[in-house]
């Protein structure tokens, strides 16, 4: 049985091939699936490779994060294997590319992930007063911090992410302010059980409610 490693790289593979051959007329690498082939169809994520739900996500935030794996802010740390695999589909990107594929990701319907994680929703509550302050009482972000909505993303890439600022995978280049904020917000989860339990708690607020109270 393969890896999720080894399936993440033959899917960053197959993504590469395919901005390597020319397109036909008016077509953009978006159009083949430069974002379906490893986030899933219309963006809700796939587990056997570790990447993210998309759809819903602030267009703010997704700019953000593709210019941070472009320009070598993300993605760098040997311990991250997914930005490794991430950050060559952004290396090209222009600013004027990541415009057109994040309206693209616009345009798919908002859908919440699944609870796989089984952690203790009480004790995630009081984990999560402090996670408050910068993404809202419902998870749903704030612009002004930077700090995106995580109502309904997928439990599993929360916790990932949670790993990697705690270890240092993550926010360490000096460039990036939000990472290194969100890592040193890490610290105040002492374990993984820990980091379960938040996740849990923010995974029971309605992504509903979220959505239509984020900052765009």
């Amino acid at each position: 049985m393969s890896s999720p490693l080894t399936r993440f790289c033959l899917g960053a593979g197959v993504v590469l091939a395919l901005l390597q051959v020319p397109f036909a007329q008016g077509r953009e690498p978006y159009d083949d699936f430069y974002c379906t082939t490893c986030h899933g169809a219309e963006g809700r994520g796939n587990v056997g490779v570790n990447a993210p739900r998309l759809a819903g996500m602030e267009p703010w935030y997704l700019k953000r994060q593709l210019q941070k794996f472009r320009d070598g802010l993300r993605g760098t740390h040997e311990g991250d294997v997914e930005g490794r695999a991430m950050r060559p589909m952004a290396v090209k990107l222009t600013d004027e590319r990541i415009d057109a594929v994040i309206d693209w990701v616009g345009h798919w319907p908002m859908v919440s992930a699944p609870s796989t994680l089984g952690g203790d929703t009480e004790a995630g509550a009081r984990w999560y007063r402090t996670c408050s302050a910068c993404h809202g009482e419902q998870a749903q972000g704030r612009l002004e911090l930077k700090a995106p909505a995580l109502a309904g993303q997928n439990d599993w890439y929360l916790l990932t992410q949670l790993r990697n600022f705690s270890l240092g995978y993550r926010g360490q280049h000096p460039e990036d302010a939000e990472g290194a904020a969100m890592r040193a917000a890490t610290a105040a989860l002492p374990d993984e059980q820990a980091m379960i339990d938040v996740i849990t708690y923010i995974n029971s607020l309605d992504p509903a409610v979220s959505y239509a109270g984020r900052d765009e």
